[in-house]
């Protein structure tokens, strides 16, 4: 905690599974324009999260004497008042607690973030004390959105008003009003002034630009004796401050102890939902990601039904249901769920559903979702979709030359650095399998003549397929359009040997496993391109461009890891379980480092595999979940 180059590359994140977060490092000190202690949509401006509340400096007062716990980063790596030297433990098991220690003063800090409401609470509690002691809380204010920076200006509304045992206030026009509260009598002191020159240096690392001014419109100062606990709370709307402990102890109470590696993912998962209303998203990732189709219906099955919480599926997929009709029937959307025309999303959403199949059962998933299932095929058969063409061979075609149509998305200048396009591996490996899976069910329904249609494609698929994409090599093309193949080693293949249905026969598979082992296994996820091929570039460093050019060029991804590792138990099925073993301790090992709990978006392809990009990604905590349901049942 004191060596600032060990503390500050470990974040937390605590959400409130509507949209709004709370972010910083664990020496709470903010360290990228996306942190802050009450981070929120406000709808009415804009569809980005917007930072309210971005740090709250304590100060211990003592015979006069003040102790400025806070710590914030300014120019010529100027650090003050550097607080974090009194920290003498952190502990984050079940909510972030700080223990500080100043001369005879023991303090801990404790935060959480409410459940379903825009709302942070802090607890205070003096563990020890010798003479009477005041504590001073600051708070910093930004009223900005986390993809801007407030910098000092005549412009802010310095007015506010008194509430119980508090202020509200709010700094431009537009925004929701900020509560500030105490649950107990304090004083507030006005006096309104800007700190400027702060500085984010992640956001320096990535090329942007990194300073910012924060407005502070005064401090509360509140007494507080040898074993009291006082809470601050800030929020959007004003809270009765004599429920404050009561709140923040039941929330406590509705934690799950991070004590395990299972507990930590577990607890992640569950801060990707975003239920807004009547609609129930799964966010693709933080600080930054909204809620993304492919990332969603690779996500959910792990997020919900790995985690034994199936009615949350469900009620995910209501939302994703009702937004993929719509879609379908080119119907305007109403629902945020934004990338729905990449063409491989559908039979990602079918992929989704065979999962629920296999956790609940089959039978359940042709009641409820039999409908869709066949309407998604259909819809793909028919041509319907602008940019999926079923061609006379069986497999699938798709234009991916001037967008993005799969996973592997960045682009520079508009243009995709990986332009994968024709007939895209994994989009044909998802299309075998859908077709069969939905014929299993038909024929388990009693529709046999709808099931031999589709199994008569799938099995003109299969060996279009295995012409198409396998070389002489004995791994896969990553794509084939006409003469043009692209021959570079990509994980994409590995989805043909991990999904239930594969083209591939038995020694096919073994083949693709050994050379995805061979070439893009990592301790933290699968390569996205072999060391071996051209253009491999495995550190994602730099400004944005050279970022971008290195996204999916030799980067290791965790999701892959999970499709991975349930390939390899289907080809060694009880003889591959300790090797699967040995491969998630590498994961675990991540639950101390970057965000606390999480895993980041990605690795660095070469050692010391450091992790990159968003601080919690959806897909890689889903899949390690799954992959551990999936041993359970091994072990079982």
């Amino acid at each position: 905690m004191l060596n600032l180059e060990e503390s500050l590359p470990r974040e937390i994140l605590r959400t409130n599974k509507s949209g709004a977060y709370h972010c910083t490092t664990i020496v709470d000190c903010n360290t990228r324009k996306y942190h802050g202690l009450l981070v929120i949509p406000v709808p009415e401006l804009d569809e980005e999260n917007h930072v309210l509340l971005s740090s709250l400096d304590e100060t211990v007062i003592q015979h006069g004497a003040e102790f400025n716990l806070g710590l914030h980063k300014y120019q010529g790596n100027n650090f003050s008042p550097k607080g974090h030297k009194y920290i003498r433990e952190f502990d984050c098991e079940k909510v972030p607690v700080t223990t500080y220690r100043v001369g005879g003063v023991l303090l801990t800090k404790e935060k959480v973030f409410v459940h379903h409401e825009n709302r942070i609470l802090i607890r205070y509690t003096l563990v020890e004390a010798h003479s009477a002691t005041k504590l001073r809380l600051r708070p910093f204010l930004a009223f900005r959105s986390v993809r801007q920076y407030t910098h000092e200006n005549n412009e802010v509304n310095k007015e506010y008003q008194v509430v119980e045992n508090g202020i509200k206030t709010c700094m431009y026009p537009g925004y929701p009003e900020l509560f500030m509260q105490v649950n107990k009598k304090n004083e507030f002191h006005f006096e309104p002034d800007w700190y400027r020159g702060i500085e984010y240096p992640k956001e320096q690392e990535r090329g942007y630009d990194f300073n910012e001014d924060l407005y502070v419109p005064g401090f509360f100062e509140v007494d507080i004796k040898k074993g009291e606990s006082v809470v601050f709370s800030a929020g959007i709307s004003d809270v009765s401050t004599n429920k404050l402990k009561q709140i923040f102890q039941h929330e406590v109470n509705d934690r799950t102890p991070r004590d395990s590696f299972y507990h930590c993912l577990k607890n992640s998962a569950h801060q990707f939902h975003n239920k807004q209303g009547d609609c129930h998203y799964i966010l693709a990732g933080y600080p930054w990601f909204k809620c993304r189709a492919r990332d969603l219906f690779v996500s959910l099955p792990g997020l919900t039904l790995a985690i034994d919480e199936p009615e949350e599926f469900e009620d995910v997929m209501e939302t994703a249901q009702k937004t993929l009709r719509c879609y379908m029937n080119n119907i305007p959307v109403d629902c945020k769920i934004y990338e729905l025309d990449d063409p491989d999303v559908l039979l990602w959403a079918v992929w989704a559903l065979q999962q629920y199949a296999k956790e609940t059962t089959r039978e359940k998933c042709r009641i409820k979702y039999g409908d869709l299932l066949l309407e998604i095929i259909d819809f793909i058969r028919k041509g319907k979709h602008n940019n999926l063409f079923l061609h006379e061979n069986g497999l699938l075609y798709t234009h991916g030359a001037n967008k993005p149509v799969t996973w592997m998305n960045s682009t520079i200048d508009g243009h995709p650095v990986i332009p994968r396009t024709g007939y895209v591996v994994e989009v044909n490996a998802l299309w075998y399998n859908a077709l069969r899976f939905v014929a299993d069910m038909l024929r388990e329904d009693e529709n046999p003549s709808l099931a031999d249609t589709l199994d008569a494609l799938a099995q003109k698929t299969a060996v279009s397929f295995v012409e198409t994409f396998r070389n002489e090599y004995g791994y896969l093309l990553d794509f084939v359009d006409g003469n043009m193949m692209d021959w570079s080693v990509r994980p994409n293949m590995i989805f043909t040997v991990a999904f239930d249905y594969s083209p591939l026969d038995k020694i096919q598979k073994k083949q693709v496993l050994d050379i995805v082992t061979k070439e893009l296994l990592t301790p933290k996820g699968l390569r996205s391109l072999s060391p071996k091929s051209v253009g491999y570039n495995p550190n994602y460093v730099g400004i944005q461009r050279e970022r971008d050019s290195a996204y999916h060029q030799g980067t290791a991804w965790p999701w892959l890891m999970g499709f991975y590792m349930e390939a390899y138990l289907k080809i060694y099925k009880i003889s591959g379980i300790s090797f699967v073993e040995r491969q998630l301790i590498g994961f675990e090992d991540e639950m101390t480092n970057h965000c606390i709990g999480s895993l980041p978006e990605l690795f660095d392809g070469n050692p010391p595999f450091k992790g990159r990009g968003a601080v919690s990604f959806a897909m890689n905590v889903a899949e390690m979940l799954r992959i551990l349901k999936l041993l359970s049942k091994y072990n079982f």
